[in-house]
C-alpha cells in the first residue's frame, strides 16, 4: 500500500490550495469527500472528476453518477474506481468539478507517493495535510458569517438599515440636551425642520 499526496488548487487562484493524503486503495468517492471537507463545502451537489494532462485538458470522467448529458465515453463511477488505478505517472493530474450550476473547479496534481514504511499509519485516511490561503465561500458572504448572521437579520431589519435606522436605531431629538444640561427648547421648531437622516453605513443592505 502507498499513500498518495495530492495538491488541490482552486482554479481561480493557485495560491489557494489544500494538500490531501489518500490511500491508493481508496476510491474517488473518498477523494471527492475529502476535497469538499478541505474547502469547507457541503456535499449536496453533483460532482465529477476528469482525467487530465499537464496542460489541463479534460479527459474521461470519473463521476458521482451518470448525468443527463452527452458523453464521448461512458464515465467511470467514483464508488467503483480505485484512485491507484488511475495513476499513470508520478505527476498525475485530475480536474474536479463540483456543483455544476456554480461550476466550482479545482485542479489536482499528485505531488508525492509515500511508501507504506514511511507513512503514518496512525492517521485515518483520507486526511487534509495542509491548508494554504483562505478558500472561496460556497454560498458567499452569508456563509462566512455563519448562523449568527441570521440572528443579526432578525434583530435588525437590514433592508431598513440600508436606508436608515430601523426601530432599534431610531433617535429621539427631544432627548438631546444642550451643553448646560438643560433641554434646548428655543430652537425646537428649527430643529424639526433641520433634522437629518443618519443612514447606517456599517451594514450593507445587500447581504450577498
Amino acid at each position: 500500500m502507498a499513500i498518495l499526496k495530492f495538491r488541490v488548487y482552486w482554479e481561480e487562484d493557485d495560491a489557494i490550495y489544500r494538500d490531501v493524503l489518500v490511500k491508493h486503495t481508496q476510491n474517488f468517492a473518498d477523494f471527492h469527500q475529502v476535497i469538499l471537507k478541505s474547502f469547507e463545502f457541503d456535499q449536496k451537489h453533483d460532482a465529477t472528476f476528469f482525467r487530465s494532462n499537464d496542460i489541463w485538458v479534460r479527459g474521461r470522467e470519473i463521476s458521482k453518477e451518470v448525468y443527463d448529458k452527452e458523453y464521448v465515453v461512458a464515465p467511470l463511477m467514483m464508488e467503483d474506481t480505485v484512485i491507484g488505478s488511475e495513476i499513470i505517472d508520478t505527476n498525475q493530474h485530475f480536474i474536479y468539478m463540483y456543483d455544476f450550476a456554480k461550476s466550482w473547479t479545482f485542479l489536482i496534481q499528485l505531488i508525492q507517493v509515500i511508501k507504506n514504511v514511511d507513512a503514518d499509519m496512525t492517521l485515518e485516511y483520507p486526511v487534509v495535510a495542509r491548508t494554504e490561503g483562505v478558500g472561496p465561500m460556497q454560498y458567499g458572504t452569508k456563509g462566512l458569517l455563519g448562523p449568527k448572521f441570521a440572528d443579526i437579520e432578525e434583530k435588525y431589519d437590514l433592508a431598513e438599515a440600508s436606508e436608515g435606522f430601523g426601530e432599534e436605531g431610531e433617535s429621539n431629538e427631544s432627548d438631546v440636551d444642550d451643553e448646560d444640561g438643560e433641554e434646548d427648547t428655543e430652537n425646537d421648531s428649527d430643529d424639526t425642520d433641520s433634522q437629518a437622516s443618519s443612514g447606517s453605513e456599517f451594514f450593507d443592505g445587500d447581504a450577498y
